[in-house]
């Protein structure tokens, strides 16, 4: 069991510099009595005078010369934890640990952590990627401080702000039939709902929105495949094993080099949130503040 406290330390520290109570209860923002009491606490805990008195003044006896140069190194070190865990700190390390949906962790994060390495190079980062699902559980166990994930957040004790916006799209092969009728005019209802489709796993956030994105106009998706990457399904469809409706995110750098098609459609635009998830109540430390922060600078959520 500890006996001395730090402000004990503190004032012994400041009488020592000033030579007075008086002076290091200004110094200290106590009262003369408040200063005086917990010196002689600090002396009563320590079993030893610290202090002679001559005339008004409080000089250092054998004991407190002794005392001085640690209760000093002391106060530094406490400065340099309160450095190091302020949000400017670049002191002692802080690792955070952090969990993100697939599409998350794959495509947008790499740029956030970059970022994030840059202005607080002291902070590390343990991420784990998984499906939606997974990584709000992870939140709720406490495995990780905080979890970004696609899509909305059933769990209950859960903290969710969105982030960043993203658009669901349906893609095929270029040389899928469906692209080749999309050419001509947006695609019906009819042709997509008997289309092989390509899917996630269950719990996945993609497929959680796909499905309330889709299933009001087409009642059904004939699941070809389900797959538990989303990235795999893109592939595939590239090789003609059906469509999929994929972020876009994901999807572009495929479009972009000719490997897959956005079809046009009659079904109206499918937008959704990648969120920030943490649990209720959760009050974030400087370090996770500054990856929230990185997170915001990267991309704001629009506000329409």
């Amino acid at each position: 069991m500890l006996h001395l406290t730090l402000r004990q330390v503190e004032i012994f520290c400041a009488v020592a510099q000033s030579g007075s109570t008086v002076a290091a209860a200004q110094a200290v923002s106590l009262s003369q009595s408040a200063t005086s009491a917990a010196l002689q606490q600090l002396e009563r805990a320590l079993g030893s005078q610290l202090f002679e008195r001559v005339g008004r003044q409080l000089v250092l006896n054998d004991a407190g010369r002794a005392l001085l140069p640690q209760a000093l190194g002391l106060l530094e070190q406490t400065r340099a934890i309160e450095q190091a865990f302020s949000v400017q700190g670049s002191g002692l390390p802080v690792r955070l640990r952090l969990a993100a949906s697939t599409t998350i962790g794959s495509y947008v994060l790499p740029p956030v952590l970059a970022a994030l390495a840059r202005s607080h190079p002291q902070v590390a980062v343990d991420l784990q990627i998984a499906n939606t699902a997974e990584v709000a559980e992870a939140v709720l166990a406490l495995e990780v401080d905080l979890a970004l994930i696609e899509g909305a957040s059933h769990w209950p004790g859960l903290e969710v702000q969105p982030w960043l916006r993203d658009e669901l799209v349906i893609v095929s092969a270029p040389h899928d039939p469906l692209a080749k009728q999309a050419a001509g005019q947006p695609l019906a209802s009819d042709a997509l709902r008997s289309a092989r489709w390509l899917l996630r796993e269950a719990g996945s956030g993609t497929r959680e929105m796909v499905e309330h994105a889709l299933l009001p106009h087409l009642h059904q998706l004939h699941a070809a495949a389900t797959l538990g990457s989303s990235e795999a399904i893109a592939r595939c469809v590239a090789q003609g094993l059906g469509i999929s409706c994929l972020p876009r995110v994901l999807v572009q750098p495929l479009v972009d080099a000719g490997e897959l098609v956005v079809l046009p459609t009659v079904l109206p635009q499918m937008q959704r949130y990648f969120s920030l998830v943490q649990r209720a109540g959760k009050r974030r430390s400087p370090a996770l503040q500054a990856f929230v922060d990185a997170c915001r600078a990267i991309a704001p959520p629009s506000t329409d």
